[in-house]
């Protein structure tokens, strides 16, 4: 095991392991699978071995975050030990989760890497860093969540077979984010299944010279670039009867301290940039004005998070 997830991850009797992984926005208008940023509102796991498994969940979705059948994490989780030739270990998970599920913020990344965090520690994998993140793009099958939620920052990714290349930046300490979030939630292979086979020359240029502003803009803080660098013509366009809110916010970009405006992954949700704290009862002002008329949207204010999954580990000690 690396000297760096040792750590983590303990020695051959392992400890209760506490996990919390961010939200991300993936996507960003033209990084269509490859460019995604982490936002701070998080899944956090806390799990020991027990004699069954159990799942006590707070928060968001609950009732679904603590069924046993069906659940996402507890089948990687089982799925891996089983795969590498580990014996399964019974847990016991505490579960507090603040990302809306099918709401393209990230819940499946964040579930499946915190599925196979467990897997490496209780099963005791001998997995580096770079292992994990690769098998949770192999699972996720595309590596912009799963590189921005292991990661933290702004990430820029791309896949060769298994591997993973990945690039990252703080964003911005003075940039805010509002996710805006509608009533129901949207499956990805839904919205997935709503893009052409092909795309015209014009659209993909107009990508390319859009996905190479978006990566300087975060890195160099440029507010004057975020408008266009978010300019999508790939995805957006035909996920917008999908994703109604998309429509109705796209011309805020620009206007009201307003950097930048994007669906949040394949949506439902929006994300929308902005420039500073000061502006931010404007930027919402400007969203509900501009919703008006629909069903109430929630408006999530957050900030980007430029640290990733953060993981610890305390000795259980029994009848001490």
């Amino acid at each position: 095991m690396s000297e760096a997830l040792s750590a983590f991850f303990g020695d051959a009797n392992p400890a209760r392991l506490r996990l919390r992984l961010p939200a991300t926005s993936a996507n960003l208008g033209p990084g269509f699978d490859a460019a995604a940023v982490a936002l701070d509102f998080y899944l956090e796991i806390e799990a020991e071995p027990a004699a069954e498994f159990s799942i006590d969940a707070t928060g968001r979705d609950r009732e679904h975050c603590s069924l046993l059948e069906g659940n996402l994490i507890l089948e990687v989780y089982k799925n891996l030990l089983e795969s590498n030739g580990q014996r399964l270990i019974p847990l016991a998970i505490q579960m507090t989760n603040e990302i809306p599920l099918g709401m393209g913020c990230g819940s499946s990344a964040a579930g499946r890497l915190a599925a196979i965090c467990l897997a490496v520690h209780f099963g005791q994998l001998d997995w580096s860093s770079k292992r994990i993140l690769e098998e949770a793009v192999a699972l996720e099958g595309h590596p912009d969540n799963a590189a921005a939620c292991w990661l933290g920052g702004f990430v820029t990714a791309a896949g060769e077979g298994r591997r993973v290349h990945v690039a990252s930046v703080a964003p911005p300490d003075e940039w805010r984010a509002i996710v805006v979030l509608p009533a129901e939630p949207l499956a990805t292979s839904e919205a997935r299944a709503a893009l052409p086979a092909t795309y015209s020359r014009a659209d993909t240029v107009a990508n390319i010279q859009s996905v190479a502003l978006l990566g300087l803009a975060f890195a160099q803080a440029r507010d004057d670039l975020l408008r266009m660098a978010m300019r999508d013509r790939i995805h957006q366009p035909y996920r917008a009867s999908l994703c109604p809110l998309l429509p109705r916010l796209l011309p805020l970009a620009g206007e009201h301290g307003i950097l930048g405006v994007a669906l949040s992954g394949a949506g439902p949700s929006v994300l929308i940039v902005v420039g500073s704290q000061q502006s931010m009862q404007a930027a919402a002002t400007a969203v509900h004005q501009a919703l008006e008329g629909m069903q109430e949207p929630e408006l999530k204010v957050c900030r980007f998070e430029p640290m990733g999954t953060s993981q610890s580990f305390e000795a259980m000690l029994r009848g001490l």
